[in-house]
Parts: C-alpha cells; sequence; structure tokens
C-alpha cells in the first residue's frame, strides 16, 4: 500500500497523541508518513517531538503537493476559524481512527471528514457523525446518536442512545449525557457533569445533575 503524505495542525500535547495514533496506526497498517507540523505559534524549522515545524497557516495555504491535514486543535471555536481558513485545494482531512475502537457495526455508521477518535473507544450501531469531531480515548457513543460537527469530547465522556448532539460544543472528561436528550449548540460540560434534560445554546453546565451557570443566549468566549 503506498504511504501517503500527513501532517498535523497544532503542535501541542495534543498534537503529539496524534503523531502517536498515526503511529500506532501504521504499527497495524503502514498507510502514512508523517511529513511534519503546522503551527503559528513556532517558527519553521524548529524541532518538536515527533517532528518538526512546517510553517503556519500561510505555508498550509501554498503547499504545491497532495497533503493529509489533521487538526490537532481541543478548542471548538478555535478549530472553526481555522478550517475556515483552509483553502488549498491539494488538502484533504481523513479520519483518524485508532485501531482498537470498537465498532458494534461498523457498515451502519457513517460520518464525514476530519474526525479523530482515540483508543479504547466504543461507537455503538447507527450512528450518524458530521466532520472535524475528536472523540478523545475511552468514549462511548450510544445507538442511534447524531453529533454534527466541530464537537470535543475529552475522554470517558458517555454519550447514551438516541441523543442529538448540535456543533461546536465541549465535553469535559467523564461527562455524561443520558438516553434521547438533546446538546445544541456552543455548549460547554464540565468534567464529571451529568445532562439529565435538553441543554440550552451557549451555556456551561457543571455537576451531576448538570445546571447551566449561564442564562440564554450568552456566549461562551
Amino acid at each position: 500500500m503506498d504511504m501517503k503524505d500527513i501532517a498535523i495542525y497544532g503542535a501541542g500535547g495534543y498534537g503529539q497523541e496524534v503523531a502517536c495514533l498515526i503511529k500506532a496506526i501504521n504499527a497495524e497498517q503502514p498507510q502514512w508518513r508523517l511529513v511534519g507540523f503546522f503551527d503559528d505559534t513556532k517558527s519553521i524549522g524548529t524541532e518538536v517531538p515527533y517532528g518538526r515545524i512546517l510553517g503556519g497557516m500561510q505555508d498550509l495555504n501554498i503547499w504545491e503537493q497532495e497533503l493529509s491535514v489533521v487538526m490537532a486543535i481541543g478548542s471548538p471555536d478555535a478549530l472553526v476559524k481555522l478550517i475556515a481558513q483552509i483553502v488549498n485545494p491539494l488538502v484533504d482531512f481523513p479520519n483518524l481512527i485508532a485501531p482498537d475502537v470498537f465498532f458494534h457495526d461498523r457498515e451502519s455508521v457513517r460520518m464525514g471528514k476530519g474526525n479523530v477518535i482515540f483508543f479504547h473507544s466504543l461507537v455503538s450501531c447507527h450512528v450518524l457523525m458530521g466532520d472535524f469531531n475528536l472523540l478523545n480515548n475511552d468514549v462511548f457513543v450510544g445507538h442511534d446518536s447524531i453529533i454534527g460537527s466541530y464537537n470535543v469530547l475529552n475522554p470517558s465522556t458517555r454519550i447514551s442512545g438516541n441523543v442529538v448532539i448540535g456543533n461546536n460544543n465541549f465535553f469535559g472528561v467523564c461527562s455524561i449525557v443520558l438516553q434521547g436528550l438533546k446538546v445544541g449548540e456552543n455548549t460547554k460540560i464540565s468534567a464529571g457533569s451529568c445532562i439529565f434534560r435538553n441543554t440550552k445554546d451557549n451555556n456551561l453546565y457543571i455537576g451531576n445533575p448538570a445546571v447551566t451557570r449561564l442564562t440564554p443566549g450568552s456566549v461562551l468566549k
């Protein structure tokens, strides 16, 4: 199988974890050649763990060869803004899935592009997923759930069955959404919190059971 060039956007801790994920995928079946990192906060040529800095957004947009890019950005808001700036037609965004991720029925799961699913996660059957979602280690997604785009699910997040999740939401470590509920847009759920009723957009939820800490219509920065 031909190896394809891949780069990581973001050279922080998350970027290092993505590099480890690529290494694990290649150990099962070699398919990716990691050429380096793009990061607007570091100088070209800087050596970082698992590679070197190739440049920033401007350099990515003038890259002259086909290149797969993984977005190692843990903030939904930042991710949305960065994706809108990438205009190079030679860039594509593959889905990266750890070798040990378990699907109850892989053929029934549909996902868009740029999704990253880390180790020890489980995705049930008939799950729909949009673009650029991060499912960090040990995430569970229940049957018939729908996940939009630009959502960050931190380690050990639990999404029960028949849950509908919109866009640009942040789920803290060990957060839980109970069966059949809806999480809309721009919602932040604190670590260890349990959502037991539909959320309101642009709010922060804390606790078990989780309660909102912002009034409806507030904008999280």
